[in-house]
């Protein structure tokens, strides 16, 4: 190989990425990723693997996300790894846009074999009566978890179907998820912290069968969130355990706001007291200013500026008096 070919290589496989629509910004994050992308041979090494995303009607801006997001894939055996990889996950998923998401949001499905990882763990899925909504979402949210060693797959299966979650559920998979990124010490500290808060072990599970995902909340989010709720807003923290998703919810941006205008409209007389967190933190914003704020404006108008965060409850309480 001569010398001046290797010099070469840098301003080839640059021009190589321009070609294919990279922009300056995404090819230096590739090549700050992977530098040895510098010396890689452009037409034999990257091409052959950029040709065949196009050949799978990937367009040029899902691509660039793609690569950019996983740039170990330029440098993976196109037929050992991401052929067989694509045409696994398109089987499995069916739809192009969900194995594209798929490839964004992680290099493990292709950079691992999948006969040995992946395939064994989506064939226990089925076995035990996961859905198809199930599987799917399972690989294209979490495809890490979708690949990992098979015996450590098996016991977590197992745990959550003791739990009694259904197969059949997507939230099934969010508790794999959940249990596969959680190690024992770590679910064990969660439960102490809600067994603070008055939560006995079968609401926590209750909790957590509503929603997974809320355990995997820090302490400092789980504990800012009970304490307004509890302390400030004088709700039963069980409230909680019967929607966990409110865990899951910004405090500054709508658990505060929110709450704030309805006080003040539970203050007036102007709706029931013990509204459901389902009746106003959790229907979108357009629903929420229609009901609680716009509907009693004439009455109270400085409802919008409490919302906003613009005037503090206190505020509004002099001035009615």
């Amino acid at each position: 190989m001569c010398l001046l070919c290797v010099n070469d290589r840098p301003d080839s496989v640059f021009n190589l990425f321009k070609e294919n629509g990279f922009e300056e910004t995404q090819i230096t994050k590739l090549v700050r990723a992977v530098p040895r992308l510098l010396i890689s041979d452009p037409k034999n090494t990257i091409l052959p693997k950029i040709e065949f995303f196009r050949s799978k009607e990937i367009s040029s801006s899902d691509l660039c996300r793609i690569v950019t997001s996983s740039p170990d894939l330029l440098h993976r055996s196109l037929k050992n790894h991401l052929i067989p990889g694509y045409d696994f996950l398109k089987s499995l998923l069916v739809e192009n846009d969900k194995v594209i998401r798929t490839f964004e949001r992680s290099q493990w499905s292709f950079l691992n074999n999948v006969t040995n990882t992946m395939v064994p763990n989506i064939a226990l899925l089925r076995e035990v009566g996961a859905s198809q909504s199930t599987i799917s979402f399972l690989v294209t949210n979490s495809s890490y978890v979708a690949s990992i060693k098979s015996s450590r797959f098996v016991k977590a299966v197992q745990e959550v179907k003791e739990m009694g979650f259904d197969p059949s559920k997507i939230a099934f998979a969010k508790a794999i998820v959940v249990v596969l990124t959680s190690n024992k010490p770590m679910w064990e500290y969660k439960l102490e912290i809600f067994r603070r808060w008055g939560w006995s072990k079968e609401d926590t599970l209750f909790a957590f069968k509503r929603n997974p995902n809320f355990m995997l909340f820090s302490e400092e989010k789980i504990m800012k969130v009970m304490n307004f709720l509890v302390n400030n807003s004088g709700r039963p923290s069980t409230d909680i355990a019967k929607n966990p998703v409110v865990l899951l919810l910004s405090l500054e941006k709508r658990i505060i706001p929110r709450c704030s205008v309805v006080q003040i409209l539970i203050a007036r007389d102007l709706v029931k007291n013990g509204l459901g967190f389902s009746a106003f933190l959790l229907i979108n914003e357009k629903s929420f200013l229609e009901k609680y704020v716009i509907k009693f404006q004439d009455v109270v108008p400085q409802l919008l500026s409490v919302y906003q965060n613009k005037m503090d409850i206190l505020d509004v309480e002099i001035q009615s008096e």
